[in-house]
């Protein structure tokens, strides 16, 4: 999962016996003729088990853009996919270009504040972490500091942090997360969850269109659903972004160094954070200024998305397709002088999701249901989810005949549950298909919870939404109503579950040959079965009415 990106979403699914799912899918699927395979094959534990320690091991480096590690994954996958059986989607191969701009900030890069007549110097690393996103080797900087609040533009909640103000060659300072619910607003901004409006890439991406100098986020644990460390680790190395027009300057800034900057800049950072919480606030100038120096390597990446496809049986079906997608990449490897080499060997994220599919898509090739079915895995997805947004962008099959794309990130690794999450699913009617998938399973929907890490908009599946396509992330491990795991037999699963986020974007997130995967080929064959029942259905899902990417047209 990408980091700066999510928290980590603890969902998993239990196997399905052959009977259930067979009635199931015959149901669904009634009202047209008999297809060949009604019901989905199993997915077998070896060849995920083989795949995942594979690609984990440190001989793929940690499958880092641009990175010699990453070429070996491609490689890996695509001939997987050809020994498999997938059939290629395009021209005979497995690949989907994707050209993008690595940028990795340098040292001697700073960015220095004069405020109240005091100059404070922010540390790369402890106070503040940045780069660029404009292609440039050397980017300099003097621009006036305004706080924007959160840094939103939202017609659609009637919220413009940036109402009356004119911040073009400005660095403007805003607060991740969005604004809380009220009690005479109980719903804005959907409540407690956490909104397209609070994540990170969007306030980068306001900041660009409001023709700003630059941006850098307040960073809080809480607001942020992750700590310092993951902002820190991500701008240590090399940043990537699809060919365009960028920021000159975006990061992040310690919350503990811009109290000190607003107060030397007579400005209280909790007070400005009180009054931005009020429709109708209006940017503050600080008095500050900021010079920034930003040096940076800069390179032209070319990456690749690999997807391979089984073609649906049904003549009158086949022209349409299920995506089932996972990312390859992680964070790759650093190499210092006098230091030891670091792996980021990115097991659980996302290896698990690589494995799966192929574990899948070996299942799936000699059962073909009536739609095709496409196994992608996309890009670069650490990057700000960069793969899948240049599949959509040029779609290797037509968006408008894409029933779905169910997407697998950071997998179960600690044993069969009872209870599946499918957080996401309940913008669209795959949230019924899901359960009917789930009952003949044995299984339960977990009650939906607030999203308050924002995990719907963290992984690849929202790229998809965003272009029209019903699409949710499969979770790996779920609270049931009482807060408590829901295991099959929970000798310490739920802890070891828990204590995974020490590991998450860490070089400790490494393979375990102890890992029970009966869970994670649980959570597989879930996936598989809600893509057969989606292939073999008898119309396309839709999102539910006043979903806003039900809007978009595919």
């Amino acid at each position: 999962m990408s980091p700066r990106h999510r928290r980590f979403d603890l969902r998993a699914p239990v196997l399905v016996s052959a009977l259930a799912v067979s009635s199931l899918v015959s149901s669904l699927a009634a009202a047209q003729p008999a297809a060949p395979a009604a019901a989905p094959p199993a997915v077998q534990e070896a060849p995920l088990r083989a795949h995942l320690s594979l690609l984990a091991d440190d001989l793929f480096e940690g499958r880092g853009t641009g990175q010699r590690g990453g070429a070996l994954a491609v490689r890996y996958l695509e001939t997987q996919a050809a020994a498999i059986g997938l059939a290629p989607l395009k021209d005979g191969g497995y690949r989907q270009k994707v050209e993008m701009v690595g940028q990795k900030t340098l040292p001697g890069s700073r960015v220095q504040f004069t405020a109240g007549g005091r100059t404070l110097d922010a540390r790369f690393g402890q106070d503040v972490v940045f780069g660029n996103a404009n292609g440039q080797a050397e980017t300099a900087l003097s621009a006036p500091v305004v706080f924007v609040g959160y840094g939103i533009d939202a017609p659609d909640e009637g919220w413009n942090d940036f109402r009356g103000a004119d911040v073009k060659g400005k660095l403007i300072v805003a607060m991740v997360n969005d604004p809380r619910p009220t009690a005479a607003e109980p719903n804005r901004f959907a409540g407690k969850s956490l909104t397209w409006y609070g994540r990170w890439v969007y306030k980068f991406e306001e900041a660009l269109r409001q023709g700003a100098a630059g941006i850098l986020l307040v960073h809080t644990t809480e607001s942020a659903s992750y700590p310092w460390t993951v902002p820190v680790n991500s701008f240590s190395h090399e940043q990537f972004h699809l060919a365009g027009a960028g920021n000159a300057l975006q990061g992040w800034i310690s919350e503990d160094f811009a109290r000190t900057l607003f107060k030397q800049a007579g400005q209280d950072l909790d007070a400005l954070r009180a009054r931005a919480e009020v429709k109708g606030f209006t940017p503050v100038a600080l008095d500050a200024t900021a010079r920034a120096e930003v040096k940076s390597a800069v390179r032209q990446v070319v990456e690749y998305n690999v997807a391979g496809i089984v073609p649906g049986a049904d003549p009158t079906l086949k022209s349409e397709a299920v995506i089932y997608s996972a990312h390859w990449d992680h964070l790759g490897i650093d190499v210092e002088n006098g230091k030891p080499d670091h792996i980021w060997n990115g097991a659980i994220d996302n290896a698990s999701g690589s494995a799966a599919l192929l574990a899948m898509a070996q299942a799936a090739v000699a059962h073909p249901a009536r739609r095709t079915q496409i196994f992608l895995w996309p890009c670069a997805e650490e990057q700000g989810l960069l793969g899948s947004l240049a599949y959509v962008r040029a779609p290797l099959w037509p968006l408008a005949k894409t029933a779905a794309d169910l997407n697998l990130d950071s997998m179960n690794f600690v044993g069969r549950t009872r209870d599946i999450g499918v957080a996401g699913a309940e913008r669209s009617t795959l949230v019924d298909t899901a359960g009917q998938v789930a009952k003949a399973m044995g299984l339960t929907l977990a009650p939906p919870t607030p999203d308050l890490g924002g995990a719907y908009f963290r992984a690849d599946h929202f790229n998809f939404a965003k272009a029209g396509v019903p699409a949710f992330n499969v979770g790996s491990a779920v609270f049931s109503g009482d807060g408590k795991f829901t295991f099959e037999h929970d000798h310490g699963s739920a802890d070891r579950m828990r204590a995974f986020t020490k590991d998450y974007h860490q070089v400790s997130d490494q393979y375990d040959p102890s890992w029970d995967l009966s869970g994670m080929v649980q959570q597989a064959q879930f996936t598989l079965n809600l893509g057969y029942a989606v292939a073999n259905a008898p119309a396309l899902p839709r999102w539910r009415d006043g979903e806003a990417y039900g809007k978009v047209k595919r």
